[in-house]
């Protein structure tokens, strides 16, 4: 930076030239030292996988200190995430994207009688990073149901039909994209808050892929949009979602750094621990429903069920 400066002040340039020259250096400046700080507080807040410790009384009778800290369990648990996007009729049939991620209110309702007929159990995301840690025990046959970025059909067909049948589910919110077309506004997502029902997680600010970006990018996207849904909603916002399933070793250390206890993947599995907490297996149904759908639940999780 300093060979830079001296390049630039050495050069003849125009008096207001210099002068725009030295206030880009300044800035460059202030960001490096701000990005600096920010990295320094969030490293702090990386927990790391401890254990409780209480060290021995010496024969001199020196005092006790006991160190107290959390006991994560290491346990392996077989548990279906299942991962949706949209639950609607869609009407642009020329909306590949939009098609290959939907199903229709009927198959769901169909999915989650299924589920509940079979004696599955729905809990959330924080739930599960409540049991990971060994704080909470699991119900029996646990699943998880789980959807992305918060569109507007969340509030208007999934909800109603989570209310209906008393479930559970997490949902994962692009928090700069509250309000726009295709999305919930702040008083839809108000009410999924106020249901009870549901887990509120963060889905990033932008939907912006997070691997191999610059550090201050990243922990903007990530700290921020947790931030923003704890002080607009008054809840505690525990699970975040990578934006296309893509992030890299930054990426979870930031996530992890932010508060979250638990991040989901699109990588497909059914075996959650502490592990992979941070990137957490998800399933995607379809259209399954009924026999089909128990069936490919036995194949990938409950295979002596």
């Amino acid at each position: 930076m300093r060979k830079i400066y001296k390049k630039l002040l050495n050069k003849k340039l125009p008096a207001h030239s210099k002068d725009i020259s030295i206030a880009i250096i300044i800035l460059l400046l202030l960001l490096c030292i701000g990005s600096f700080i920010f990295y320094k507080y969030l490293a702090s807040q990386i927990r790391s996988d401890v254990t409780t410790i209480t060290p021995l009384t010496s024969d001199n009778n020196k005092q006790l200190t006991k160190q107290t800290v959390k006991t994560v369990s290491s346990a392996t648990f077989r548990i279906p995430i299942l991962m949706y996007h949209y639950v609607e009729y869609v009407q642009d049939k020329k909306d590949k994207i939009r098609q290959s991620l939907n199903i229709t209110p009927y198959t769901f309702e169909q999915q989650i009688k299924t589920l509940q007929n079979a004696g599955f159990t729905f809990m959330t995301a924080k739930e599960l990073g409540d049991a990971i840690d060994g704080t909470t025990q699991l119900p029996k046959k646990p699943i998880l149901l789980t959807f992305d970025d918060g569109h507007w059909d969340f509030d208007k067909v999934v909800l109603p039909i989570l209310k209906k049948y008393h479930i559970k589910a997490t949902v994962y919110i692009i928090t700069g994209f509250i309000g726009k077309s295709d999305f919930m506004t702040q008083n839809q997502l108000q009410d999924v808050v106020s249901s009870g029902l549901i887990d509120v997680g963060a889905h990033s600010i932008h939907h912006a892929m997070l691997k191999g970006k610059f550090f201050p990018v990243v922990a903007y996207e990530v700290y921020q949009s947790k931030a923003m849904l704890e002080n607009t909603y008054h809840i505690s916002v525990a699970s975040f979602a990578y934006p296309d399933g893509v992030f890299d070793q930054q990426a979870i250390n930031i996530v992890k750094g932010s508060g979250f206890t638990t991040a989901v993947s699109t990588i497909p599995g059914i075996e959650q621990s502490n592990k992979n907490r941070f990137f957490l297996y998800r399933l995607r149904p379809g259209y399954k429903t009924g026999e089909t759908l128990l069936e490919y639940l036995r194949q990938n999780v409950f295979k002596a069920y």
